[in-house]
């Protein structure tokens, strides 16, 4: 009990009377500012009675104390999640402020053994932010969802259903946000689906369904984005087998929520990576979300070890067709990868020894290849020292290792120098590789 008493105490510190982290001077609170302390403690001590704290298990809000503006009156509601011992053990507790005193001004009951994940979000279109609220069942996999509007003082429930993960996003570009929940469909429940829910008159209502390429125990990460052109989408990665990514593309074209990304013939979509680590990402900075494509090199004769990790990057459009956008080296394991230049990309092989990387390009007149570069990667102290001998030149310079290239000959003729190849150079940002649900 002690530690939820500590806990408590952080929260209410954080989240009481507009104290932020945003500096450290606002982390100094008024002295009047202690009466209300005081008194939402009590408040919440004699609410909670028999309770526990119990606070929510994934998501951005694991917090047992959390504050929102539910009603839209622009004073944030207090909540506190617990757990009794009735029926319906998993408690909301919602509290109200006026001016230094606070009271328990609605109460959530629902069944369960956990809150598995909390969001607010614009829903309805009315002031004040909905409340999202997943609760566990058991060990089962799909979990229990509600959705609870504020609007007029009083709490309606919006929408319930079952749910693997979900997402609130505005696929509709209306301004509110929709919800997306994955599961199961009730007519096959082995099949993974996507459910699409949106505010319409004075409730929710179902928008529509598209089947998932696999089950929904299979889905990996889920990207909010945009297609090419613009409009808003959903990136669902799902393993498929031990050693590939399938990634489901949804959005709502012409008023209908779609797979963007399935494809007619074999009713999965299109493009797989073998390469369970590497997801859709906006690679480069346009604001539209691009898709991983491996694509195979022709190896050198008598090396066996020769790398193959050359990545075609490549957007959607609304009606599924692909568009290219980028040609990379993508060495997930040493963390970087180069932007390479499309006219010479294609005939590329890579060599392959510790930790040095020789780039080959493959000259199809004479059927053979020339080394055009190489990449090492040093560390220790002498780091610095390796990275300028032997015609090197560094590439990026970290904390505790420097990578550097050195030019063939060959690389005169396809235009690469010490400024394209530093230029092209980039370590890959840790959130594409990890981060899965």
């Amino acid at each position: 009990m002690k530690k939820y008493l500590v806990g408590f105490l952080v929260c209410l510190f954080l989240l009481l009377g507009g104290c932020s982290l945003k500096t450290y001077d606002q982390l100094y609170c008024l002295p009047g500012r202690s009466a209300a302390y005081r008194n939402l403690q009590e408040t919440v001590s004699w609410a909670m009675d028999t309770m526990s704290y119990c606070a929510p298990l994934t998501g951005e809000n694991q917090q047992a104390v959390q504050s929102a503006d539910l009603d839209g009156d622009g004073e944030e509601e207090y909540l506190v999640f617990a757990r009794s011992v009735t029926d319906r053990p998993l408690q909301i507790l919602i509290f109200h402020r006026d001016g230094e005193d606070f009271s328990l001004s609605g109460r959530i009951e629902g069944s369960g053994t956990a809150f598995d994940r909390v969001e607010y979000a614009q829903i309805d279109g009315v002031p004040g932010m909905e409340l999202i609220v997943g609760r566990q069942v058991s060990d089962q996999v799909l979990r229990n969802l509600s959705v609870y509007s504020f609007a007029g003082g009083s709490t309606t429930s919006l929408l319930s259903a079952s749910y693997r993960e979900f997402v609130t996003v505005d696929l509709t570009d209306s301004g509110a946000n929709e919800l997306l929940l994955l599961g199961r469909s009730e007519e096959e429940l082995t099949s993974g689906g996507a459910f699409l829910y949106g505010c319409e008159d004075e409730g929710m209502s179902f928008l529509g369904s598209v089947g998932l390429s696999g089950g929904v125990e299979d889905v990996r990460r889920i990207i909010p984005g945009k297609l090419e052109g613009g409009k808003p989408a959903v990136y669902v990665a799902s393993a498929a087998g031990d050693d590939a990514i399938v990634t489901d593309v949804l959005a709502v074209v012409g008023q209908r929520f779609t797979n963007v990304s399935a494809s007619a013939e074999s009713g999965t979509s299109v493009r797989t990576l073998r390469n369970r680590f590497v997801y859709a990402t906006d690679i480069d900075e346009d604001g539209v979300l691009e898709l991983p494509s491996l694509i195979p090199m022709e190896p050198l004769q008598n090396v066996e070890k020769w790398d193959q990790q050359l990545i075609l990057w490549y957007s959607l459009r609304e009606d599924g067709s692909a568009c290219e956008k980028m040609d990379t080296y993508y060495n997930d394991q040493d963390g970087w990868y180069l932007c390479l230049d499309p006219r010479w990309a294609r005939r590329l092989t890579v060599i392959r020894e510790a930790s040095s990387y020789r780039f080959f390009i493959w000259d199809e007149r004479y059927n053979s290849a020339e080394m055009v570069f190489s990449v090492e990667a040093f560390s220790g102290s002498d780091r610095e020292e390796n990275a300028l001998s032997q015609n090197r030149f560094p590439l990026y310079r970290g904390d505790t290792v420097t990578y550097a290239a050195s030019l063939g000959v060959a690389s005169v003729q396809y235009g690469i120098t010490q400024e394209t190849l530093i230029g092209s150079f980039h370590l890959i940002r840790q959130d594409w590789m990890t981060g899965e649900i």
